[in-house]
């Protein structure tokens, strides 16, 4: 069973700042591409950020130049990093990892895994 665990979501003013933490555990044979999304009211879900095994990054342009995502691969762990927070960023943040369950005559096989997700609020 592999789980992905947020936190660090919370109220926040405008213009503040916030880091979230996504932390992988289980029966984890690799990872991949970790990433955030994030689900406003009434609307779809959508990407913040990816990061790659190897440290690439993308980032919607909505939060470019203000959120950075970052990883630490010994602890299976990836963060975001938000800045200069807006109304428009609250939502809910979700954690994201694509993960190599087994590897099968040379294929490999792999899930996506998504966290339960973190409430973001920015209000004054």
């Amino acid at each position: 069973q592999v789980q992905l665990v947020e936190s660090g979501g919370e109220l926040v003013q405008p213009g503040g700042s916030l880091r979230l933490s996504c932390a992988a555990s289980g029966s984890i044979f690799r990872i991949n591409d970790m990433g955030w999304y994030r689900q406003a009211p009434g609307k779809q879900r959508a990407l913040v950020a990816i990061i790659t095994s190897g440290g690439s990054t993308t980032y919607a342009d909505s939060v470019k130049g203000r959120f950075t995502i970052s990883r630490d691969n010994a602890k299976n762990t990836v963060y975001l990093q938000m800045n200069s927070l807006k109304p428009e960023d609250t939502a809910v943040y979700y954690c994201t990892a694509n993960m190599m369950d087994r590897m099968d005559s040379g294929i490999a096989y792999n899930t996506d895994y998504w966290g339960q997700g973190t409430q973001v609020t920015v209000s004054s």
